[in-house]
């Protein structure tokens, strides 16, 4: 794909009709307790205390087989400081792509840190408990509009982390970071991180109602979009949408840390930031427990699990949700989800050159993927009810036109990137 071309569309095949907008239908029932958004304020001591997702998705159950133990993530955001307690010992070396003063590990405003916590945090010192505290972190720190206006920096530098990353041993990529404009350059690097096996998410944005335009890297074809949902599992209202949000997850009031300065976390109205990293943990945990599928069997997985309730049709895709809401457990703790081809991409449905692997699960898996609308609606509330075998464990919540990229004009556009 060059610059001048027009965005290729993720989804070729026939997947069922997008016209139909399902962001705003709750999944399932609603959560026991409602959310509204809050502005940033300082939080007790005990981040873990609220992330109010981690007990609907039986995180505890999940951990008893697998804590995405052997399962590396590539951190691309604003540096990742692995002296945070929840990170010691779980952030591996990197790479600072900016070309400014510093490394990888010097997070300029404290994002990057809360998206690695969010994967892999341990909770030690009242932190961030990670989906899957088992993996490891590689940060790979990029440069954000205020970060570039007051450093000298690598215009290039979200390409080349992308391609840093593809290089490394992450089997999977983690991007809460976008821009409005596409770059050849970035375009390749995408797609060489495909060729190479990786499982590339990155955040749609935070901006649905601010024109609401498609963002990348979230938006190109290779990679899947991610979405944030509340705690009702209905889409945030801030979330981005169109055919480029691929799946959701939860996004709303997950604490972060406050500023550079690391002294204590805050409040959060949330954003697709926080939900990617939480797929991308998610993903995680299913690879590990499953080590010899390929990325394209884990997302796969992803997909087929995916929580869709109401008369959302099987095939239809949501412009808000995509294939609807995480749900790693259904995989992970009832053996569900079809891992299908190995060397088919489910976001294009064409071979990848990147895949390595076994065709078969290394667990048992269903033949038929979970049917749309069977969810327990009870178990969403989180209110401890016991579920019996026909439950479905539902733990979860619930164009621009192309720019050149030649001396200042790239420069200029990149500025505009930002974390979100």
């Amino acid at each position: 794909m060059t610059a001048g071309m027009s965005q290729t569309r993720k989804r070729r095949m026939s997947l069922g009709s997008r016209g139909r907008l399902l962001g705003t239908m709750a999944v399932a029932a609603a959560w026991s307790v409602g959310f509204a958004g809050v502005g940033p304020s300082a939080v007790a001591a005990d981040a873990e205390s609220k992330q109010w997702y981690l007990k609907p998705m039986h995180v505890e159950e999940m951990w008893n087989t697998t804590t995405g133990d052997g399962i590396t993530v590539a951190v691309i955001d604003t540096g990742v400081n692995s002296s945070v307690p929840s990170l010691k010992g779980q952030v591996l070396k990197g790479l600072d792509a900016t070309g400014a003063e510093g490394d990888e590990t010097d997070d300029y405003n404290g994002h990057g840190t809360t998206m690695a916590e969010l994967i892999a945090g341990t909770g030690q010192g009242g932190g961030l408990k990670g989906l899957a505290p088992g993996s490891k972190i590689i940060p790979m720190r990029v440069s954000n509009t205020k970060f570039q206006n007051e450093n000298s920096v690598n215009a290039y530098d979200s390409a080349d982390a992308i391609r840093a990353a593809a290089d490394s041993d992450a089997k999977i990529i983690s991007m809460s970071f976008g821009s409005e404009f596409k770059m050849d350059r970035e375009i390749e690097a995408v797609k060489y991180a495909q060729s190479k096996g990786k499982l590339f998410f990155a955040a749609v944005g935070n901006e649905a109602e601010k024109g609401n335009k498609p963002t990348y890297p979230a938006a190109y074809p290779e990679v899947v979009g991610v979405a944030a949902t509340d705690r009702q599992g209905k889409a945030s209202v801030y979330s981005q949408h169109g055919d480029f949000v691929d799946l959701a997850a939860p996004g709303d009031g997950i604490p972060t840390w406050c500023d550079s300065k690391f002294q204590g976390y805050c409040d959060s109205e949330g954003g697709t930031s926080q939900a990617t990293a939480i797929t991308s943990a998610a993903a995680a945990l299913i690879w590990s427990a499953h080590p010899k599928w390929t990325a394209n069997q884990v997302l796969n997985v992803l997909f087929d699990t995916a929580g869709r309730g109401g008369n959302w049709e099987k095939g239809t895709l949501s412009n808000y949700l995509g294939h609807g809401i995480i749900r790693p457990a259904v995989n992970i703790l009832k053996g569900k989800g079809t891992p299908g081809d190995p060397d088919i991409s489910p976001l294009t449905h064409e071979k990848t050159s990147g895949s390595t692997g076994s065709a078969g699960p290394s667990a048992p898996t269903s033949a038929e993927p979970e049917k749309d609308g069977q969810t327990d609606d009870a178990a969403m509330a989180g209110a401890g009810t016991e579920q019996n075998d026909n439950d479905q464990l539902v733990w979860i919540l619930g164009g621009v036109a192309a720019v050149l990229v030649l001396g200042v004009a790239t420069f200029a556009l990149v500025r505009q990137r930002r974390a979100i």
